[in-house]
C-alpha cells in the first residue's frame, strides 16, 4: 500500500509518499480501507520535532473514514463492510490502509460522505471536550469562539448554538465570518479590527462573555481576560507561542484559564463525546465542514495550507484520489 513516512523531523517536504506492506488486525482490531484523512494540526507540530522521542519512521495522522475489510478476534461493534470513521489509529492515517482498536471505530450516517466523516474526529471531539468537558457550558450562557472560521470553530458554533448559548465568534476573512454566521454564530467580528473586542463588550451590556474557546491563545490571551464576565471561564485550545498576561485580570472577576489536550481524555470522557457527537449527526445539528481536498502525495501542501491564519473548515486528503 502507499503511506505517507517520516524518516527525520523538519518542513512539510519530509513527507514522502512511498509503498509499505498492509498491515494485518490483532485481537480487537479492525483493518480499514482509508477514503478520506483529516488533516490537523497538531500532526504539523509533531512532524516539526514536539515530540522528539516519537519513534521514526512513522505515519501521520489519526482521522480518517473508510470501509472496514478485516477484522481481529474478538471484534463484535464492527464488521467488514461497515463504513467508518476512526478516533484515533494504530499505524496512521495518512495511508491507503490503516488498524484502529476497535473502541475508535465509529459509524457514520449514510448522507455523509467519507470526507465529511474523516472532518469529525478531532474537531468534533475537541469542541466538545471544550465546551462541557472543560468549559462547562450551559444553556442561556454567551460563548466566543475565538477562531470560529476553522475546523473545530465551526464545530464549536454548531455545537453551542444547538445547546442554547448565544454565540459570538471571529474570523480573519470575509469568506470566514460569512461561514461562521451560516453555521449559527449570533454575531462575528474581524479579530483584524482594532475595536472589535470593545464591540463585544458593548454587545454584552458591558458585562463579557462567561466562556472563551481560544485557538491561538499566543496572540490573544491576554486581551480574552480583560472580557469575561464574572466566573468566566477561557479554554486554551491552540498555542503558538508564549505570551504575557496580567494576574490581576484573572482576580477581580475570577476567571479561570483551563487548558485542554484532548488526548488527556479518560475512557469515560471519550464515551460521552462520542455518544454526544452521535446524537448531534443524527439529529443534523452537526454538519462537518469540508474546505479543501487534497491528494495523499500532495500531503506536504495540505501541511502547508492547514497552518494558514485564514484556512476555513477542514482540510482531507483523499488516498483513493
Amino acid at each position: 500500500m502507499k503511506a505517507i513516512r517520516v524518516h527525520q523531523f523538519g518542513g512539510p517536504e519530509v513527507l514522502a509518499l512511498e509503498e509499505i506492506p498492509i498491515p494485518t488486525p490483532a485481537a480487537g482490531e479492525v483493518l480499514i480501507r482509508v477514503h478520506a484523512v483529516g488533516v490537523n494540526p497538531v500532526e504539523t507540530y509533531l512532524r516539526s520535532g514536539s515530540n522528539p522521542t516519537l519513534a521514526r519512521p512513522y505515519t501521520p495522522g489519526s482521522d480518517c473514514a473508510g470501509v472496514v475489510v478485516g477484522v481481529g478476534s474478538g471484534v463484535t461493534r464492527v464488521k467488514t463492510g461497515d463504513r467508518v470513521f476512526t478516533s484515533d489509529t494504530i499505524t496512521g492515517s495518512y495511508a491507503e490502509f490503516t488498524l484502529a482498536s476497535e473502541e475508535r471505530a465509529h459509524h457514520f450516517p449514510d448522507r455523509l460522505s467519507f470526507a465529511e466523516a474523516a472532518a469529525i474526529p478531532i474537531p468534533y471531539a475537541t469542541a466538545y471536550r471544550a465546551l462541557w468537558q472543560r468549559g462547562a457550558a450551559r444553556a442561556g450562557e454567551t460563548v466566543l469562539v475565538h477562531g470560529g472560521s476553522g475546523s473545530v470553530g465551526l464545530a464549536s458554533i454548531q455545537m453551542a448554538r444547538a445547546a442554547g448559548l448565544k454565540v459570538f465568534a471571529t474570523g480573519g476573512t470575509e469568506e470566514g465570518r460569512d461561514q461562521a454566521r451560516r453555521e449559527g454564530a449570533h454575531f462575528v467580528f474581524d479579530h483584524h479590527a482594532p475595536d472589535y473586542l470593545q464591540d463585544l463588550l458593548r454587545l454584552t451590556e458591558g458585562r463579557g462573555v462567561d466562556l472563551i474557546l481560544e485557538m491561538l491563545s499566543n496572540i490573544n490571551l491576554g486581551r480574552d481576560l480583560t472580557v469575561l464576565a464574572p466566573r468566566g471561564r477561557v479554554v486554551v485550545i491552540g498555542s503558538r507561542g508564549k505570551v504575557e498576561i496580567n494576574p490581576r485580570d484573572t482576580m477581580s472577576r475570577e476567571v479561570d484559564i483551563r487548558g485542554l489536550h484532548l488526548f488527556m481524555a479518560s475512557p469515560e470522557d471519550r464515551r460521552t463525546i462520542y455518544a454526544g457527537i452521535a446524537s448531534g449527526l443524527e439529529n443534523r445539528t452537526l454538519r462537518p465542514i469540508v474546505s479543501l481536498r487534497f491528494s495523499l502525495a500532495q500531503a506536504a501542501e495540505a501541511h502547508r495550507e492547514i497552518l494558514s491564519l485564514g484556512s476555513m473548515g477542514k482540510i482531507v486528503l483523499e488516498p483513493l484520489g
